[in-house]
């Protein structure tokens, strides 16, 4: 009996090492897929005037690197047709727009020309409130009590549905983390947004930022955050194709990944007591 408990030691010992070891599967690799990052962040009391568009192609599952695409014409125009010119800074595949015109509910469209291919999508730029001031911290939140909690509030516009994307950045995670949320339950009230972390200590800076965003792309995130089994970070693999709102005008197969977003931005920083 006591030799066939050693050996079970000895099994649990070889299965909890073996666990340790990264088994990577030999994957296909498909080929590349054009991206557009095509976000338009207008935050509060700045002009705006200067906006970037990011172009590179989907890479191999277990590449950390994104290739630019290059030498690809990219503008936006608004309603009253001016165009705003967005120019490569060589190699990077990050197109700059130092003269854009953010207006909120003037509508934009996008246009980006690769390859002879010619992408398009339409999109409005959305208002967003402000941030209050009173943000509120708890050092024993979360659903175990054991977490940093803190609690922000936005006023909703009861005249209208609105749409948000909620982001923040902290010290201890590399990514920011996301939400979508709507005012189906908040129509015109003070809205709550919680967050906590059990790794908050004092001193840590807390980036917020609230944006205005459409249904269409509240729906396009949202589908994103479950499809990468992250409710928080869609920047995990997404086992599915997410389609977004820009179109390929010249060949509708060969669609690509990305959105066209234009957002006001609500910034607030705060720092854990």
């Amino acid at each position: 009996m006591k030799i066939f408990k050693k050996f079970l030691i000895i099994m649990a010992g070889f299965i909890l090492v073996s666990c340790e070891k990264v088994i990577e599967v030999d994957l296909e690799t498909a080929e590349p897929k054009l991206v557009i990052d095509a976000s338009i962040d207008w935050v509060k009391n700045t002009s705006g005037n200067v906006q970037k568009i990011k172009l590179s192609t989907t890479t191999a599952y277990y590449s950390n690197e994104f290739p630019p695409v290059s030498e690809a014409s990219v503008t936006v125009n608004n309603s009253s047709n001016t165009v705003f010119n967005f120019i490569e800074t060589p190699g990077t595949g990050e197109y700059i727009c130092n003269n854009f015109q953010p207006v909120i509910g003037e509508t934009y469209t996008l246009k980006v020309v690769v390859n002879g291919e010619i992408y398009t999508a339409t999109e409005k730029l959305i208002n967003v409130p402000n941030i209050e001031n009173n943000i509120e911290q708890n050092n024993e939140g979360g659903i175990a009590g054991d977490e940093v909690e803190i609690v922000y509030y936005y006023h909703d516009d009861g005249a209208q549905e609105n749409y948000y994307l909620n982001r923040v950045t902290i010290p201890e995670i590399a990514f920011p983390q996301y939400r979508v949320e709507n005012d189906e339950n908040n129509q015109g009230n003070l809205t709550p947004i919680f967050f906590s972390n059990k790794d908050l200590k004092a001193g840590d800076a807390v980036d917020i930022k609230l944006y205005g965003v459409s249904k269409r792309y509240y729906d396009y995130f949202k589908k994103i955050l479950s499809a990468s089994g992250n409710n928080d970070n869609p920047f995990s693999t997404i086992p599915t194709a997410v389609r977004g709102n820009i179109i390929n005008q010249s060949n509708s197969n060969n669609f690509p990944f990305g959105y066209f977003r234009l957002s006001e931005v609500a910034v607030k920083n705060y720092t854990i007591q």
